[in-house]
């Protein structure tokens, strides 16, 4: 959170200094760094953290396996980048592609380190790593915006961010960096990593493919007033999603053992997390016309019209991640593969058609479309057969989404009758931060009393759940 709001005035100035055209062919490289570090390891650094023996004894094959692929995917990337740049129609982004992909090579790097770091719950090390790499990366990008360099003031920005990270991350990783090769951990590996890393691709293209579109059909400017969309539309998402997601899959890796507990885990986090988030969502979204034009300057209004939907569509996504999450731990590698498959497929026609009749609104709308009609309703659907009551959840979550509806509904009539944008922002703002405090505060409580009544009235928890012992169902099949 301290590193969003720190960053947010940075990333203002560089909004107005560098315009939608230079964000626009950045955001072209952006989406295909995003397809390399998608499959760069192919799923096995993953394993680290759910691996239930001594990991060492799988990390010098991972770390083989991330160096090598990486080293053949930029590779590939390099000679590939007219091709690309020219279907996006920016064929200036070249050289930016090139750039920005090296940080696929000292990614490779950091896949294991990373992956200890999270199954040990060191969290304080990683913070310190992506506070370098966030500060680092921005103070280059600006000095080199400044300067006149335009988009590659980003692509060069975010590689230094990058690499320092990269080198202090494997300064705080519990072992040493070593390369290795097991033939027989490296099948284990690949049996659990390819279904895995083939869902990431799919689920990687569901979250990009918005930009190919957008990017392909209406341009490299709405593609940039696009990518400030999405930017302010993620911003629950980095604020509270990121941090759970960081140590979720640790937290249920701990608990597999114990289905009982592993689902009472998940609903007090989804119940948490949403009440936190829900209403930020639709606070955004609900002022985002009077947020992007008081901040950023009229020039980036059409942005405003696709936020209304995304800030949506990032509400959905907050229970969806954690879901996925879930199954990940579970080993439900071609649920998840069936899943964001089918959402790829729905997703795509949807958001020609919606691109083609309303612009940047029209693909955003669509985007969302899918996902409540299609997406969430299969999870819902896998959530039920692994034991968790749609009853349960939906009363652990009935108060986040109508405090959230409250939110967004204040938001709306603020923009409407507030005598400027300013007042509207605040008005906007107060009432959601006031229904987030709530919410949050009486989840909390909630979580504590039953915590106290599960110490008097349970036995000793067993290893595998005691480190979330205290909120424990006592239905021997479904969490309540």
């Amino acid at each position: 959170m301290l590193s969003k709001f720190a960053m947010f005035g940075l990333g203002v100035m560089l909004a107005r200094l560098l315009g939608p055209h230079a964000f626009g062919t950045y955001a072209v490289a952006y989406v295909a760094l995003f397809t390399l570090l998608t499959f760069n390891e192919l799923g096995v650094s993953l394993a680290i953290v759910r691996w239930e023996d001594d990991p060492s004894e799988i990390v010098p094959t991972v770390t083989t396996i991330s160096a090598a692929v990486s080293a053949v995917i930029y590779t590939v990337c390099f000679f590939a980048a007219p091709a690309y740049a020219a279907a996006m129609g920016a064929p200036g982004a070249t050289s930016v592609i090139r750039v920005l992909a090296l940080v696929v090579l000292s990614d490779a790097c950091t896949n294991t380190p990373a992956a200890l770091l999270q199954r040990s719950f060191r969290q304080r090390q990683r913070v310190i790593a992506d506070q370098v790499n966030c500060w680092l990366g921005t103070g280059t990008t600006i000095a080199l915006a400044w300067s006149g360099h335009g988009p590659m003031s980003l692509a060069i920005g975010r590689l230094a961010g990058c690499v320092a990270g990269a080198i202090l991350l494997v300064a705080f990783a519990p072992e040493s960096l070593r390369l290795g090769f097991d033939a027989a951990k490296a099948r284990a590996l690949l049996r659990f990593g390819l279904p895995l890393a083939g869902g990431n691709v799919v689920a990687f293209a569901v979250v990009t493919v918005d930009q190919l579109v957008v990017g392909r059909m209406l341009g490299a400017v709405a593609l940039g007033c696009y990518a400030l969309a999405l930017n302010l539309a993620g911003w629950p998402l980095t604020i509270f999603s990121r941090p759970v997601r960081n140590v979720g899959p640790a937290v249920f890796a701990r608990l597999q053992h114990d289905g009982a507990a592993m689902r009472a885990t998940f609903l007090s986090a989804a119940g948490l997390l949403c009440a936190a988030a829900l209403p930020v969502c639709l606070a955004i979204g609900g002022s985002a016309r009077p947020l992007i034009s008081f901040v950023y300057g009229t020039r980036w209004l059409p942005a405003a019209r696709p936020l209304g939907w995304l800030a949506l569509l990032g509400a959905v996504q907050i229970f969806v991640l954690l879901a996925y999450d879930f199954f990940v731990v579970l080993a439900r590698s071609r649920l998840l593969l069936a899943i964001q498959l089918g959402w790829l497929l729905a997703l795509v026609p949807a958001l020609v058609a919606g691109a083609r009749a309303d612009g940047l609104a029209g693909a955003s709308g669509a985007e969302l479309a899918v996902a409540v009609a299609g997406v969430l309703p299969c999870y819902l659907s896998a959530l039920s057969k692994a034991g968790i009551r749609l009853r349960t959840l939906a009363r652990h979550l009935r108060l986040p989404v109508a405090g959230s509806a409250v939110a967004g509904s204040a938001a709306v009539a603020a923009a409407r009758v507030a005598p400027g944008d300013f007042p509207a922002l605040v008005a906007s703002g107060i009432t959601a931060a006031a229904i987030a405090g709530l919410l949050t505060y009486r989840r909390t409580a909630l979580t504590l009393l039953d915590a106290t009544r599960s110490d008097r009235l349970s036995p000793p928890p067993r290893q595998a759940g005691r480190l979330l012992a205290p909120i424990r169902s006592s239905q021997p099949q479904h969490a309540e």
